[in-house]
């Protein structure tokens, strides 16, 4: 399986071009779109969100992780093998939750293709190719390689996600905050509900999601506007 997480864009010409690459030259693998709304340009959300939605794949899947405002410039390929999955992504960072929470993990620089690509497509005309390959059983030359690692804050509290319904995903594990500490934005105190019927319409709480990270939402409304939230907006965490 081909699992695709990128910025691209759902409503954009891209994500098409990507899966016309991938049928051509991985007939027969399922490709699953996991996202293509990664908050533009952005590894470090982009970093976050990736490390926290691995795990619902199998081991033998391959991802292609773009996030690449660097596109064009000098900055290498990837292929990750963490944990049996591959990850192809570029070298800027977005891959650093990988590596580092990995139990196992090699780490290479792709060396193909040798000829010219296209300046500003990388992910239908490198990044594509080499998933093609790793999960029809190929291997792509390449050389070991240290990566481009961004600070990495296990814990971050940040807002790295908002979803359609105006739910913000944060950078916090569910597992590290307790049920009667509180969130605080700006003046707000947002207290902790197990889930959206708990609480009166038009009401704000936090959550442990799917995912196992804090969410922060409102019942039957969108906290990114009674809050204004961004990706990128920073919280605090009060005991009580």
């Amino acid at each position: 399986m081909i699992i695709l997480f990128t910025d691209f864009g759902a409503n954009d010409i891209y994500v098409g071009q990507v899966h016309a690459v991938l049928i051509e030259q991985a007939p027969g693998i399922p490709v699953v779109d996991l996202l293509h709304t990664v908050h533009d340009f952005d590894i470090c959300a982009g970093a976050h969100l990736l490390h926290a939605l691995k795990d619902r794949f199998p081991t033998g899947s391959v991802f292609m992780a773009v996030v690449d405002p660097g596109v064009g410039s000098n900055r290498a390929a990837l292929m990750v093998k963490a944990d049996e999955r591959w990850f192809v992504a570029p070298d800027n960072g977005l891959l650093t939750g990988i590596i580092l929470n990995a139990s196992t993990v090699r780490v290479n620089k792709v060396l193909w293709p040798e000829a010219e690509l296209s300046a500003s497509f990388h992910g239908r005309d490198l990044f594509a190719p080499v998933a093609a390959m790793l999960a029809s059983g190929v291997t792509p030359k390449h050389e070991s390689t240290d990566p481009v690692l961004i600070d990495w804050q296990q814990n971050l509290d940040q807002i790295i996600y908002i979803d359609h319904y105006g739910n913000a995903i944060t950078g916090r594990s569910g597992d590290s905050i307790a049920e009667q500490e509180t969130i605080r934005i700006d003046d707000r105190e947002i207290r902790y509900a197990r889930v959206f019927h708990e609480i009166p319409s038009g009401g704000l709480f936090w959550y442990v999601n799917s995912i196992g990270l804090v969410e922060i939402a409102a019942n039957h409304a969108r906290a990114e506007t009674i809050l204004g939230l961004q990706v990128g907006d920073s919280f605090s965490i009060d005991s009580v």
